[in-house]
């Protein structure tokens, strides 16, 4: 089984940063794709930002310039640095990974951080 735990979501005032954290722990392989996921209220779960073991990545457009997703590697850990913070960018953040475990490729959700942003 492979766990994730997540941190660093809060609230912040408009134009302030957060730097959430994912670190992946049990039984895998290797990791592929570590990345972040958020869903606001009564929207869909939206990908925000992803990473691939070779360290590619890829962000959706609203958060280009203002986030930077990295990796360590030595740690199974993900971080998503949010500079520039927005309103709309109030949402329940979950972290992800792409794993090859016992059973095969499987992805797994960590609980989500709530991330307000509200003056």
């Amino acid at each position: 089984q492979v766990q994730l735990v997540e941190s660093g979501g809060g609230l912040v005032q408009p134009g302030g940063s957060l730097r959430l954290s994912c670190a992946a722990s049990g039984s895998f392989f290797s990791i592929i794709t570590m990345g972040w996921y958020r869903q606001a209220p009564g929207k869909e779960r939206e990908l925000v930002a992803a990473i691939t073991s070779r360290g590619s990545t890829n962000y959706r457009d609203s958060v280009k310039g203002r986030s930077t997703i990295s990796r360590d590697n030595a740690k199974n850990t993900v971080y998503l640095q949010m500079n520039s913070l927005r309103p709309e960018d109030t949402a329940v953040y979950y972290c992800y990974v792409n794993v090859n475990g016992r059973s095969g490729y499987e992805i797994v959700w960590g609980q989500g951080t709530q991330v307000t942003v509200s003056a």
